[in-house]
Parts: C-alpha cells; sequence; structure tokens
C-alpha cells in the first residue's frame, strides 16, 4: 500500500527542505547575503539526505 510520501525519509527531506527557505528568506530580509547562501546550500542536502534514508530503507 502507497504511504503518499508519509515516510521518515520524506519527511526529514521536507523539514530540511523548509528550513533551508526559512534560512535563506531570513537572510534576504535582514539584508546578510551569506545568510542567504548559507540558506541555499541547505536544499540540496534535504534531497541528498531524503534519497540516502529512502535507500536505507525509510521510505516504506
Amino acid at each position: 500500500m502507497a504511504h503518499h510520501g508519509n515516510t521518515p525519509a520524506a519527511w526529514t527531506a521536507v523539514c530540511l527542505a523548509l528550513a533551508a527557505f526559512i534560512i535563506a528568506g531570513i537572510g534576504l530580509m535582514v539584508g546578510s547575503w551569506l545568510v542567504f547562501w548559507i540558506g541555499c546550500l541547505f536544499a540540496p542536502l534535504a534531497v541528498v539526505v531524503g534519497m540516502i534514508m529512502a535507500k536505507m530503507g525509510l521510505n516504506a
């Protein structure tokens, strides 16, 4: 039966991506390009962590 994304791997990837966008957004609001780019670096990390967790079997 399909879980429709309700797996630990999916939740972790979404939470990391959300944190990345929040950090980048805060960086834009306060005018800090360093904080903005740090937030941007977390977005691909969310994808990688999600894929690694899925390969570990945490996607079922």
